[in-house]
């Protein structure tokens, strides 16, 4: 069934229609379970409850989650966005008209702050297991793109993780995006009101529901393609782990109940006659509540008194979490940086480039559907460009070819590169002073520091002609 047999329906119908999703994904109500660390088992009173003592007092049981799935999702994205993804425009050289096109796409992503957006939905991807990005137009004259506008172009993302379920349509006979919808429920004073947005190449419909569902709104797409991007993952970036982070739980819940219970001091006294203490209630109270012994007791001659202390094998404990938790990060291709595990091994700089071998692995692994989305985004953004510059551009966007590129996080040595580069050109300078005065970042005034430089060296070598 096409995009148009659908949207001709009763909304009721057609939206029924755009929810039947022909693609397998995680939904969040089940994924969030296992992202929030608030949310596992050793948290759940129904499942792991406090006890009750003697007296039926409700003695807390102790509750150790470790939010190890919100921490690889943040470091894959750490990974893969913390060199921000670069973009290289290529176009005939000393094109002009291409080069101002190539401007002014870069100024629409730079203002739409991109790099903070790609944060963003990647952090919904490696989570919620998918994402989408609107681009839109909204009238408001402005010049930030280098070229006089009637338009700002603007984008946001949607995600299951704020509350917006996302339905990709996908043609049956090429297989390629026909619709994008989202829908939401928001409370508008005392009313709990349903949206479901449905974009196409050609038609933007706004579903609004009260009783019924009705249109709320149907306007027209200029740009000739669905203005959003929209991606997915078949899991969540902890993959399968979540019952290795339960295990580490519940060993170390269990293992707190112990040592709170029997960590504290035990007076035992060892002799041959009955010896008394007084519990009288003037003795001292101690927080459970019960009253406690007098600090001086008198004991018969030849009797020993000593603390006794729980001896626990925690040995055995430090192995079995650390074992699990090393499972975890090798599992998922993720280096361990923590601080702790940063302290207890020593590396130098050359073995710490090596830990991020296998994270880089895993980048490469991931950056196919990435750049996929990212390769689309530019062609919706390239649309808005030729808005923007006019009918007379079109040939010129299309010709500005625009590669997406992925590099991931490591250690930098730039000692070491500016030494390699340096050795690669024979030995001669690779950067103007100019370049490297702005990229050390001390001056405020890159044009008055150099001019100064080029005053006292002038300067210089007047007084030793002299």
């Amino acid at each position: 069934m096409t995009i148009q047999e659908i949207l001709q329906k009763q909304p009721k119908e057609a939206i029924e229609t755009l929810q039947e999703k022909s693609i397998t994904v995680r939904s969040w109500e089940e994924l969030v379970k296992e992202y929030d660390s608030n949310l596992h088992d050793v948290m759940d009173k129904t499942i792991y409850p406090d006890t009750t003592t003697e007296d039926g007092a409700i003695e807390k049981v102790s509750r150790i989650s470790l939010d190890l799935q919100r921490l690889a999702t943040k470091r894959i994205v750490e990974l893969i966005c913390g060199i921000p993804i670069k973009r290289v425009y290529n176009y005939e050289e000393g094109n002009e008209r291409q080069k101002q096109v190539a401007d002014v796409i870069e100024q629409i992503l730079i203002r739409n702050r991109i790099d903070s957006v790609n944060i963003e939905r990647l952090n919904s991807l490696f989570a919620a297991c998918e994402t989408a990005t609107l681009w839109f137009a909204v009238q408001q004259p402005t010049s930030i793109y280098g070229v006089e506008s009637k338009l700002k172009i603007r984008c946001r993302t949607y995600s299951p993780m704020d509350g917006y379920m996302i339905y990709p349509y996908f043609d049956s006979e090429t297989d390629d995006l026909a619709a994008l919808s989202f829908g939401v429920e928001k409370t508008e004073g005392e009313s709990t009101i349903e949206y479901f947005d449905v974009y196409t190449a050609d038609r933007h419909i706004r579903y609004k529901k009260i009783e019924e569902w009705v249109i709320e709104r149907d306007e027209k797409i200029s740009i000739g393609k669905i203005p959003a991007v929209y991606c997915l993952r078949p899991n969540p970036a902890w993959e399968n782990t979540s019952n290795l982070v339960s295990e580490m739980e519940w060993a170390l819940s269990r293992n707190g109940n112990y040592l709170r219970k029997n960590s504290r001091p035990l007076l035992a006294v060892f002799a041959d006659e009955e010896v008394s203490f007084d519990q009288s209630p003037e003795g001292d109270i101690d927080k459970q509540g019960k009253v406690a012994a007098k600090d001086v007791a008198q004991f018969p001659s030849g009797s020993d008194a000593r603390y006794v202390v729980w001896q626990q094998a925690v040995e055995n404990l430090k192995f079995y979490v650390g074992e699990l938790r090393q499972s975890f990060f090798t599992q998922l291709q993720l280096p361990d940086w923590s601080y702790e595990s940063m302290k207890l091994t020593p590396m130098s700089g050359e073995a710490r480039k090596q830990m991020f071998i296998d994270a880089h692995l895993k980048v490469i692994d991931e950056s196919g559907r990435i750049i996929e989305m990212l390769d689309r985004e530019i062609s919706v953004v390239k649309e808005f460009a030729k808005v923007i510059l006019g009918s007379g551009y079109e040939k010129d966007v299309n010709s500005v070819q625009i590669e997406n590129i992925i590099t991931p996080f490591s250690i930098a040595d730039e000692k070491e590169l500016i030494s390699n580069l340096t050795n690669a050109t024979g030995g001669k300078a690779i950067m103007s002073q100019r370049e490297a005065i702005k990229n050390l970042g001390y001056s405020s005034d890159v044009e008055r520091t150099l001019r100064e430089i080029t005053e006292e060296t002038n300067f210089s070598s007047l007084e030793m002609t002299v």
